[in-house]
C-alpha cells in the first residue's frame, strides 16, 4: 500500500513510523506534505533510507502530490480545521484516508466530508486510538457480556492536569474555531468511547462551560502581571510554572522554535491570554437513542490526570478509574504505576469485586500497537470481535455531541440532534 502524509506536525510520527519502520513490510510511505519546509526536511530525514526516499510537497502542491505519487492512503494530521480540505480533495481523487481526530470541527466541514465520501465511495478512518486500550476494550467485553444488565446511566469525569491542560492554551487549539474547543478536539475520544460503550447515539445534549482558570485574572493572582505574550521572549518565565522551555527541549526546539521562521507558528503562546476563546471547564448532559443517560465532567487544571467512570446497570455497578499523572510536585510530573488502573464490578447483593485489568504494552496504554496493526497490517491480526474500526460515520457521531454541547453552552438550550443535522442538511444514519 501506498501512502502519503498531510501535516507533519507532532501526531503524524506514529503513522510514519509505522509505515517506514514497523509496519514496512508492504507499506510504502511515498510522500510528505506540509506549508513548514523545515519540518518537512526533518520528518523526510527520519525515514529509513529506501530507493529514493519520501518526496516531499507544499501544502500548495497537495493535488500535484496525489497526481505524481499516486498514493492509495492519505493520512491527514494538519490542525483540525483544516482536515476536511484534504480530506475532501483525496476523496474527490479518488483516494481513501486515515485521519486523526477529530475529524472536524463544525457542521458546515461536517457536510463536506460526508458528501464527498457518498459520492467517491472511498472509505474515511478515523483513528481512535482509545477503543483498542486494553483496559477500555475490557469494559467494552464486559458491557457485551450483560455483566450489569441493560445500561441504564454513565458518569464519566475527565481529569487533564496543569502541564497537559495548559498546553491547549498555547497552541493553536486554544482558538474555537481551529479545534473546535476541546469539547471537539478532545473529548471526541469520550464521546467516540461513549456511543462504543453504550452502542448508540447522541439525542439530545445539553451544556455549560467557562473558562476560570486561563485567564489574565489568574495571571494577577499568580503574580504574572506583565507577562509576554508567549514563554521564549517572556519578562516573567523564570517564575512562572506553567511556561514551556521550547529552547530546552531537544524535541521541540528542532520541530516548532527552529522552524518559526517558515509560517510564523509560535507553539509556546502564554496559557493566561486575553484572546483565548475555548472553555477550562466544561460539563454536559446527553440522551442517547436508546435511552441511556450521560453525565460528563472535563476539567483541565487538574492537581492530577485520568478518569473515573461508572456504568449504572439493571444488575449493577461497573466503575474504572485511572490515574495517570498523580501530579506535579515541584515541577516533576509524577506519572503513575500500572497499579493505578482499578476496575470494579459490583453486582447487586454482592460486594464489590475487583477485575484483573486488562493491560497490554506500548504508548496510550497499549492501545497504539494493537491499532497501528489493524490499520498497516490486518492480516496479522485476529478478527476484531470488539468492532473498533471507525468509518466516516463513527467519526461524524464522536463529533457531534461536542458540536451540540458548544451551540448549547452559546444558547443556554438543549440541543436536539437530528434537528440540529436536519438544519444543516446533513444525512446520517444512526
Amino acid at each position: 500500500m501506498r501512502y502519503a502524509i498531510v501535516g507533519v506536525g507532532g501526531r503524524h510520527a506514529m503513522f510514519r513510523k509505522a509505515i517506514t519502520e514497523t509496519h514496512a513490510e508492504g507499506n510504502d510511505l511515498v510522500a510528505l506534505c506540509d506549508v513548514n519546509d523545515s519540518r518537512l526536511a526533518l520528518s523526510a530525514g527520519k525515514v529509513p533510507k529506501r530507493g529514493n526516499g519520501v518526496a516531499t510537497y507544499d501544502a500548495s502542491d497537495f493535488d500535484r502530490m496525489i497526481a505524481e505519487q499516486e498514493p492509495d492512503t492519505v493520512i491527514v494530521t494538519t490542525p483540525d480545521h483544516l482536515h476536511h480540505e484534504y480530506i475532501v480533495a483525496a476523496l474527490k481523487a479518488g483516494r481513501n484516508v486515515m485521519t486523526e481526530k477529530p475529524m472536524t470541527v463544525d457542521l458546515d466541514k461536517l457536510r463536506a466530508i460526508l458528501d464527498a465520501q457518498r459520492e467517491s465511495g472511498k472509505t474515511v478512518t478515523v483513528t481512535f486510538n482509545y477503543r483498542y486500550t486494553p483496559a477500555r476494550t475490557q469494559l467494552k467485553d464486559l458491557l457485551l457480556s450483560g455483566a450489569i444488565g441493560e445500561i441504564t446511566a454513565v458518569d464519566f469525569r475527565w481529569y487533564l492536569d496543569r502541564v497537559h491542560g495548559a498546553d491547549y492554551f498555547r497552541r493553536w487549539h486554544r482558538d474555537k474555531e481551529k479545534s473546535g474547543g476541546l469539547l471537539v478536539h478532545k473529548s471526541t475520544h469520550h464521546f467516540d468511547l461513549m456511543n462504543w460503550w453504550v452502542a448508540s447515539t447522541p439525542k439530545t445534549v445539553s451544556a455549560m462551560g467557562k473558562r476560570v482558570f486561563y485567564t489574565p485574572e489568574m495571571a494577577e493572582a499568580l503574580g504574572l502581571g506583565g507577562h509576554g505574550e508567549r514563554c521564549h521572549t517572556c519578562p516573567v518565565f523564570d517564575r512562572c510554572e506553567y511556561r514551556l522551555d521550547l529552547a530546552n527541549d531537544p524535541a521541540l526546539r528542532e520541530l516548532y522554535l527552529e522552524a518559526e521562521d517558515d509560517d510564523g507558528y509560535l507553539r509556546d503562546k502564554c496559557v493566561f491570554s486575553g484572546d483565548i476563546s475555548i472553555e477550562d471547564t466544561m460539563q454536559v448532559q446527553v440522551r442517547y437513542a436508546n435511552d441511556v443517560f450521560l453525565n460528563y465532567t472535563l476539567c483541565a487544571y487538574s492537581p492530577w490526570e485520568g478518569l473515573e467512570i461508572k456504568f449504572h446497570g439493571t444488575k449493577g455497578e461497573l466503575t474504572h478509574r485511572h490515574v495517570e499523572v498523580h501530579g506535579v510536585f515541584g515541577g516533576v510530573r509524577d506519572k503513575s504505576a500500572e497499579e493505578n488502573m482499578t476496575t470494579v464490578l459490583h453486582l447487586h447483593g454482592r460486594r464489590p469485586e475487583p477485575l484483573e485489568v486488562w493491560a497490554g504494552e506500548g504508548d496510550h496504554g497499549g492501545a497504539d500497537p494493537v491499532m497501528l496493526g489493524y490499520l498497516f497490517e490486518p492480516g496479522s491480526m485476529a478478527p476484531d470481535k470488539y468492532s473498533r474500526a471507525s468509518t466516516h460515520k463513527e467519526g461524524a457521531w464522536s463529533i457531534l455531541t461536542g458540536i451540540a454541547a458548544n451551540t448549547s453552552i452559546a444558547t443556554g438550550q438543549t440541543v436536539d440532534v437530528d434537528r440540529m443535522l436536519a438544519e444543516a442538511g446533513i444525512v446520517l444514519e444512526r
